[in-house]
């Protein structure tokens, strides 16, 4: 056998078992025999499924009546024994010509084959797609009329033509060759070296390629089956022909002539079921007929009736051998193929023939067939599964036959309602709603709990089909409920039963947390989600004679989803996660949105006072009925009238205002507030806004009277009771959530606070920390309102005092920063946090951006950390972030929170080295974590990098050599300052570590050529810096060289050479000739230098090595390591002048220099611009597309988050 028949694109390995030939009245093995469903491995299915078959004639010939008749009158058709039993080749016997140059699919798909134009046309004219297939089809039964060996000639060249073989089937070979040996030749012929061929190639020429080709079989068998299909001549041949090919081992053939055989299969169907229709309207004429009177019977018409029957019968005979011959010989052996996508064409024809021809298909002898296949390992074939079963269980008439079968693979068909692919889950619990539907009985309550919570599911498509599934076991009208009343005698409306079901779903879910993905589920197919009265009805109103009351869980519940209902239904947003694809809402979804916004509006306009005075005392169903004016159509209140409901909201808000002290409540009230009195709203903003300095005027009243309480305690030298200490933690707590959302500037309260807050800090004044901690962000709060100020009086034309506002801003900023800072030294670490959160969220907003503001008198506001508060961001990072000690906790719940909490912590402080607010040099110490806490902020720390390296890469890379000589420094001294051991797990993390970094710098050398040469002098320098006694022993530090060979492979040919010789002149006198073993760095090192170069050996000398002095003209001066950007950047360009200097011939390099907060491309200064536009995930939503950071009105933090983009550390 040739070597090359191995090609793996079209020669793969496949069940070779022998075809057998079947005669009529096979019967099918029932489901009960077959071989157990094996659920790892479904589609190696045992042959012993076939294997009680009934004896077949020994010519293997396939029996007709037609051929019945003529051997009992001693006649045998012309066509003698069809050509489909011809004998099969055994894959030994299949020859191929030798190797093919290789072809290129634009050369398949341009050239035009090598067979004539007569003998291609069918494939030519379908290809083009410009002629009518009903005419293609018409016009060959005409030839086909004329000379049908032409018309089947034409017809076989079409199906080897279309499975991309350029071969020509001859007259010759027609006529005297077997189909097998026709195949054989055409193996011979075809391009096996191509992985293209016309089923699978993309683009709309082959798409619409495939469709016609289907439909052309169909089209071909519908014109033909009034007399051509039973001739046993074009069906015989057309059989043998697609049986043969589907057997083959090329794939080309066996996917495109399964396709055509399981298409013919359809078509074949379609006949059959007119057959039948045909074969019952004439048995009926002849009944009656028959029962007629002996003198009013037509004996003619009886007997023409009779012979009609007959032959129709025949036709439904031969059509049935047909296709039990092509189940047999095609699909029994292609629903197992390797190749997917014969195994779906498979499964999707099958559900066909069972839908339509189920008297013939329907039954558990096929039906076995699709249930071993739902455990194939390819996803599409498992959909085509579920989707051939759907149309089953959606009939009413069918669900009969289905009885068997469900209770066999039940169990499978839930389990995939978890499968991996989303689209096959889809299905799934489709199917399941239709075994609901029809076969109540056999789902288990344990079933049905498997598809509820799906509702949860992150996927949109499975948890709203999982809501489907709810509204159909769950959610079902109940009429006996009907026509209940309340206590005063309204009638409940027709969802108030299902809403109670809702409400007890939710609450036994236990998932308390997300109710909006519950909401998200039914939204859109439960009408009850948009019921705004029937939910306000059971809670206001009290239950009557024949109903249950709401205990206090149920109507928290109840509220929670109402007030999920009213977002999503007021904005369209989906919850995080279960968003569209689709960034842009359609017309129709718009129109949805306002028309659900406009009744939402309408009904809790005169709903939502009942419900706040209800409920006045209960924080947590206060906190989301709060919410519901966010989502408002404001403009309604003056349009439909309702000015008094809005005065009365406006009176029970400041009544909750002044009477709670959850944080909660207050945060939603003065949010809810804030949007109350938007400018925008200027027809409502007037009221609102008086009613907002009632609100704000009661607040710093009673603060200020706290306050001197307070202090006049104090003074007395008395203890402060609990009283006074509840009302000043109180009103602290008040003002400083208000000051979030509302510019309490014109109340002159920032002041007094600020010098409390000052005092309590520094020891001067006892103050509780509750109100300390308010106290950071009240201050915070008000700076950053006092900015919002300047902005507007610059925008205005600014005025004569604005500068003066500008400095006392300025002198605020600057007070605060440092009792901030006192504060991060404090020993109360809940102090230390919020102090460190406020630090960094005011160097982000006042950072050197405000000097590209448009107004220039804002740029004196910028505030630059100085070294000491860069060092002690760092310590407080490196105290509260890399924590490594094992927590004691064992609430998961806690410890994400905690893990949170720090992810910002680090956060926060990467974005301040993003945004170039602090040296890249401050990383380093976050850098050294990278391996260690890879789990925990791996992201975090990878994404800096990634924005570090675009800032500046040789300050990247020196900040990457520094953590690496932290971390080095850190093992020596937990060594006790020996050298340390290159075998140990701290030596080798370290070495990770500096493969992940080299990683980071991707494929491009020569884009980070001095970036990388930078890290090697570095590391050199720090390898060789410090000099033992001992002058024969090697500098402690040398084991550094071996983790710097992990960066040696992003160097240049040329700058390997540079740096070997630079490593030479420190180590002057090369190794001693001992060869020790704590030498070895240093070979290791050389030789990765010299790799696939000449080796140079180190000549052997007196003193191991020594420090050579620094001369006038040394090629590569000494700095210190400890440097500012700044000096990085100079550095840069004096170690271009001094390393590239060498007479070797480089390229010349385009260095970017920092000089002076600009950058310098070779000398010549770019646009002033430092910053870089930054990945919108990178930074803060809120700063994103703004040119400074905004303040933060609704959080504490800034919300931070790093998105890893890529699954591997190497960057193209």
């Amino acid at each position: 056998m040739d070597p090359n028949m191995n090609t793996p694109m079209y020669w793969e390995s496949y069940d070779n078992t022998q075809f057998e030939h079947y005669a009529t009245g096979i019967t099918a093995v029932p489901m009960e025999e077959s071989v157990p469903q094996t659920p790892n491995s479904p589609i190696g299915i045992n042959d012993q499924v076939l294997q009680d078959r009934p004896e077949t004639p020994s010519t293997n010939v396939r029996i007709t009546r037609s051929r019945l008749r003529s051997a009992q009158t001693g006649t045998q058709p012309a066509s003698g024994i069809p050509s489909y039993v011809s004998k099969r080749i055994a894959p030994e016997e299949r020859a191929r010509r030798p190797g093919r140059p290789p072809a290129i699919r634009k050369q398949f798909q341009e050239e035009e084959s090598n067979v004539s134009q007569k003998d291609a046309c069918l494939y030519d004219l379908i290809r083009n797609g410009k002629s009518s297939l009903t005419t293609l089809v018409d016009e060959w039964i005409d030839e086909y009329k004329v000379n049908r060996d032409t018309a089947l000639l034409a017809l076989m060249q079409f199906f080897i033509n279309a499975s991309g073989c350029k071969g020509k089937i001859t007259s010759m070979m027609a006529a005297n060759m077997e189909h097998a040996a026709i195949i054989r030749k055409m193996t011979e012929e075809f391009d096996e070296e191509s992985g293209e061929y016309p089923l699978i190639m993309s683009g709309p020429q082959w798409k619409k390629f495939r469709q016609n080709f289907c439909d052309f079989i169909a089209i071909l068998v519908k014109q033909c089956q009034y007399s051509i299909i039973y001739d046993q001549y074009l069906m015989d041949n057309i059989i043998s022909l697609l049986t043969g090919l589907s057997d083959s081992q090329v794939r080309a053939f066996r996917h495109t002539a399964t396709l055509a055989a399981m298409k013919l299969m359809t078509a074949l169907v379609e006949v059959a079921l007119l057959v039948s229709i045909n074969l019952d309207n004439t048995q009926r004429q002849y009944e009656a007929e028959r029962q007629k009177n002996r003198e009013k019977r037509a004996s003619d018409r009886l007997e023409s009736l009779m012979s009609k029957r007959q032959e129709l019968e025949e036709n439904m005979d031969e059509i049935k051998n047909m296709l039990t011959y092509l189940f047999k010989s095609v699909f029994v052996h292609r629903y197992r193929d390797t190749l997917p996508e014969i195994r779906a064409i498979c499964m999707a024809e099958i559900g066909v023939w069972m839908k339509k021809f189920h008297q013939n298909f329907l039954d558990d002898s096929y039906l076995k067939y699709i249930g071993w296949t739902l455990h194939d390992k390819v996803g599409e074939v498992r959909l085509k599964c579920l989707q051939a079963l759907q149309p089953l269980y959606a009939s009413e008439e069918l669900k009969g036959k289905l009885e068997l079968f469900t209770s066999k693979f039940k169990d499978r068909i839930i389990a995939m309602t978890l499968d991996k692919e989303y689209e096959v889950a889809v299905q799934a619990v489709k199917l399941v709603i239709s075994i609901l539907k029809h076969h109540k009985d056999i789902l288990t309550d344990k079933d049905c709990e498997h598809v509820y919570e799906l509702v949860y599911s992150s996927h949109k498509a499975v948890a709203q089909a999982a809501g489907e599934f709810l509204n159909e076991r769950l959610f079902v009208q109940d009429e006996l409920m009907q026509g209940t009343r309340t206590k005063r005698g309204k009638k409940r409306l027709p969802n108030t039963p299902l809403i109670r079901d809702l409400v007890q779903f939710f609450i036994e879910s236990e998932l308390h947390e997300h109710g909006a993905y519950l909401v998200d589920s039914l939204i859109e197919s439960n009408e009850m989600m948009k019921d705004w009265e029937c939910m306000t009805d059971l809670l206001l109103e009290e239950p009557g004679p024949n109903e249950e009351a709401l205990d206090d869980r149920q109507e928290t519940s109840l509220i929670e989803l109402m007030t999920c209902c009213v977002r999503q239904a007021a904005t369209g947003e989906a919850p995080v996660g279960r968003g569209s694809n689709r960034k842009i809402a359609s017309v129709k979804e718009i129109k949805q949105v306002q028309e659900d916004k406009a009744k939402l509006t309408e009904h809790f306009i005169k709903t939502l006072p009942l419900l706040l005075d209800k409920y006045r005392a209960d924080a947590d169903k206060l906190v989301n009925l709060l919410s519901f004016p966010q989502y408002f159509e404001l403009e309604m209140y003056v349009k439909s009238r309702q000015e008094s409901n809005l005065e009365l909201l406006l009176k029970k808000m400041q009544i909750i205002a002044d009477k709670h002290q959850s944080t909660e409540v207050l945060e939603t009230c003065a949010k809810t507030l804030e949007v109350l009195c938007n400018e925008s709203n200027a027809i409502i903003c007037t009221k609102c806004d008086v009613q907002r300095s009632t609100l704000i005027d009661n607040i710093v009243k009673k603060y200020r009277e706290a306050m001197d309480d307070w202090n006049a305690v104090i003074e007395s030298g008395e203890e402060p009771d609990d009283d006074e200490t509840f009302q000043v933690v109180t009103y602290m707590k008040k003002i400083s959530i208000f000051y979030a959302c509302h510019n309490l500037g014109h109340w002159n309260i920032w002041l007094v606070v600020f010098n409390d807050f000052r005092n309590a800090v520094s020891g001067q004044k006892y103050l509780p920390d509750d109100v300390i901690k308010s106290s950071v962000w009240a201050c915070y709060y008000g700076i950053m309102w006092d900015l919002h100020h300047l902005e507007d009086l610059a925008e205005n034309g600014g005025g004569a005092n604005i500068a003066n506002l500008v400095r006392e801003v300025k002198s605020r900023l600057s007070q605060l920063m440092e009792t901030y800072k006192e504060m991060l030294t404090h020993q109360n670490l809940t102090f230390r946090e919020e102090s460190y959160v406020a630090i960094c969220d005011l160097l982000i907003v006042f950072c050197n951006q405000l000097n590209s503001n448009p107004y220039k008198v804002l740029s004196e506001l910028v505030y630059e950390p100085d070294k000491e508060l860069q060092k002690m961001l760092n310590d407080f990072i490196q105290g509260n972030v890399f924590v490594y000690e094992e927590e004691e906790e064992n609430d998961d719940h806690s410890r994400i929170e905690a893990l949170h909490k720090r992810r910002n912590f680090l956060a926060s402080y990467c974005k301040l080295i993003v945004y170039s607010i602090m040296p890249t040099s401050c990383a380093s110490d976050v850098f050294k974590h990278y391996v260690k806490s890879y789990n925990e902020y791996g992201d975090i720390i990878k994404a800096t990098v990634a924005k570090a390296r675009e800032l500046n890469k040789v300050n990247c890379a020196r900040t990457m050599v520094s953590s690496l000589i932290s971390l080095f420094k850190e093992l020596q001294d937990e060594n006790g300052g020996l050298i340390i051991s290159r075998n140990s797990n701290q030596f080798a993390s370290l070495k990770e570590l500096a493969k992940r970094f080299a990683l980071s710098f991707g494929l491009d050398a020569l884009k980070n050529r001095e970036a990388i040469t930078v890290l090697h002098r570095e590391g050199v320098l720090f390898a060789v810096s410090e000099i033992s006694d001992d002058p024969t022993s090697a500098p402690p530090n040398l084991p550094f060289l071996e983790i710097l060979m992990e960066f040696t492979n992003k160097l240049l040919k040329q700058d390997k050479r540079m740096i070997l010789n630079y490593l030479d002149r420190r180590i002057s006198s090369g190794m001693p000739s001992s060869k020790g073993e704590d030498w070895q760095p240093l070979l290791l090192y050389r030789n990765s230098l010299l790799h696939g170069e000449t080796d140079q050996p180190l000549p052997t000398a007196r003193r191991a090595y020594t420090r050579k002095k620094k001369e006038a003209d040394d090629d590569i001066g000494e700095e210190d390591d400890q440097m500012s950007d700044q000096e990085y950047g100079h550095n840069v360009e004096e170690n271009i002048k001094h390393v590239y200097k060498k007479k070797t011939k480089v390229p010349k390099l385009d260095v970017l220099i920092v000089r002076g907060g600009k950058i310098v491309r070779n000398g010549a200064e770019n646009p002033p611009s430092i910053l870089p536009q930054h990945n919108a995930e990178f930074i803060d939503p809120s700063i994103a597309n703004i040119s400074r950071p905004q303040r933060q009105c609704t959080t504490r933090s800034l919300a931070y988050k790093f998105v890893d983009q890529n699954s591997e550390d190497e960057e193209g």
